[in-house]
């Protein structure tokens, strides 16, 4: 059974940072490109940032460049995405997604920035 288990989220300040992590199992986890994408309120999902099958290459939405950081451990199997200088525009649920011939996401994770 095929699962991307998201944990990390919660409520933070603005200026603050969060350390997103999503666990996979089920499937090849180092042969999928793995991404976080985030949905917030009445907006569509979006791409946030995607991290090839070696963690060789990453990229990045312009709105959270040289703010986030994805990365993974592919013998953990996880893939993270580290938040810092958090803005109330980054107040979303954030999806783990995991991508190659199949397309797999978690159940989502809530982050909030605010004061």
């Amino acid at each position: 059974q095929v699962r991307l288990v998201e944990s990390g989220g919660g409520l933070v300040q603005p200026g603050g940072s969060l350390r997103l992590s999503c666990v996979a199992s089920g499937f090849a986890f180092s042969m999928y490109a793995m991404s976080w994408y985030r949905q917030a309120p009445g907006k569509e999902r979006e791409l946030v940032a995607t991290i090839t099958m070696a963690g060789g290459r990453t990229n990045y939405a312009d709105s959270v460049k040289g703010r986030f950081t994805i990365s993974r451990a592919n013998a953990k199997n996880t893939v993270y995405l580290q938040m810092n200088s958090l803005k109330p525009d980054d107040t979303a649920v954030y999806y783990c997604n995991a991508q190659s011939g199949s397309i797999y996401w978690g159940q989502g994770t809530q982050v909030t920035v605010s004061t």
